[in-house]
């Protein structure tokens, strides 16, 4: 069965986002100022071939931390989709 994976990474909220920090700045300056804390991260979406929801999230969740993000600098979310059809 396949299955569609929604992922975010995310900076962990303790680090630094110098990306967010700038985005935040430009809004200021954009006329934005009720727009503030901004981060920065990427969003991926993939397919996975597996034979249920559960074996799906599994898989999902060990590319996720095997390859996907740097847990030492990131979290993820994710969400699994898809009517399990072949």
């Amino acid at each position: 069965m396949k299955f569609t994976a929604e992922i975010d990474v995310m900076p962990l909220k303790a680090l630094l986002d110098p990306q967010g920090k700038a985005v935040t700045g430009s809004m200021k300056n954009l006329g934005l100022p009720e727009i503030e804390d901004v981060r920065i991260g990427k969003h991926i979406s993939l397919e996975v071939e597996a034979s249920s929801e559960a074996a799906a999230r599994e898989k999902v969740d060990a590319a996720c931390r095997k390859l996907l993000a740097n847990p030492i600098m990131e979290f993820y979310t994710f969400s699994i989709s898809g009517s399990g059809s072949h």
